[in-house]
């Protein structure tokens, strides 16, 4: 059995697909691209199959995580493209290495993300960024599935800033629907490094410290976008490739080793 991991995308308007929807649409790419899944055993056998920390429905990534079990071997680069041509656009397959190394869940340690403020001042944003990181502990409130969950969204931040601005870009920059801002707010682009933690902080979760702090009203919903996630350098505070372990252990191996043998 051979195990490939893939990284793909969820862009524009396919960022509002669930994870559920996902699952559906990557199996009938399997099944089109005649992909040879290794099945679990049981009753009812179904493919082998591992999602990690999916991105909350609504927001776009860059950096989702699958993997794969395969009955038979295939090239990572070509089931990439096969897959990547067999699914909708927005749901794209950028990245694909072979499985040489366990616990790849457990190198998900960070994630980076880009948030767009529009309609909001840059200058607020700062403002509201330096109060938020003042602080040692911001307690937010989340619905949760055994109900309202009170938690501090502040200890899992490792970075924030406002790292680009469109002054002036007023309300020609903005959907159709936010006609309601006043023209020459411009919008504000946040960047955000959080630690993946129980529970885990999500980008709203900050949005929410960050009214809670400095009092920042967002005229209209934040456009969210996960940039990667993977190993979280201390030093630097990015965070870095997971798929770097599995491409160095293919490179050690001796050439003859890294091939198939025939049976």
């Amino acid at each position: 059995m051979q195990r490939i991991r893939l990284r793909y995308t969820k862009r524009g308007r396919l960022r509002f697909t669930s994870h559920r929807d996902f699952q559906r649409a990557l199996e009938r790419a399997l099944r089109r691209s005649d992909v040879p899944m290794a099945y679990s055993a049981g009753f009812s056998p179904h493919p082998r199959i591992s999602f990690a920390n999916a991105v909350p429905t609504g927001s776009a990534s860059e950096a989702e995580y699958v993997e794969l079990a395969l009955s038979a071997h295939r090239d990572p680069e070509l089931l990439r493209a096969q897959l990547d041509e067999s699914l909708p656009n927005g749901l794209d397959v950028i990245d694909a290495v072979e499985v040489r190394t366990p616990n790849f869940t457990d190198r998900l340690e960070a994630s980076s993300w880009e948030l767009r403020l529009d309609g909001v001042d840059p200058d607020e944003a700062r403002a509201a960024v330096a109060a938020f990181l003042a602080q040692e502990s911001v307690e937010v409130q989340r619905q949760m599935k055994n109900g309202l969950r009170t938690f501090d969204a502040r200890g899992a931040v490792v970075a924030l800033e406002v790292a680009e601005s469109q002054v002036g870009a007023g309300v020609s920059a903005l959907p159709e629907s936010s006609t309601d801002i006043p023209a020459g707010r411009g919008c504000a682009i946040l960047r955000l490094v959080v630690r993946h933690a129980t529970p885990a902080v999500r980008p709203d979760d900050v949005l929410s410290g960050l009214c809670a702090t400095a009092d920042l009203a967002l005229p209209v919903p934040a456009g969210v976008t996960r940039l990667a996630q993977g190993p979280l350098d201390v030093e630097s505070g990015a965070v870095t490739d997971p798929f770097a372990p599995d491409r160095g252990a293919a490179e050690a191996l001796p050439t003859e080793a890294a091939e198939p043998q025939p049976v």
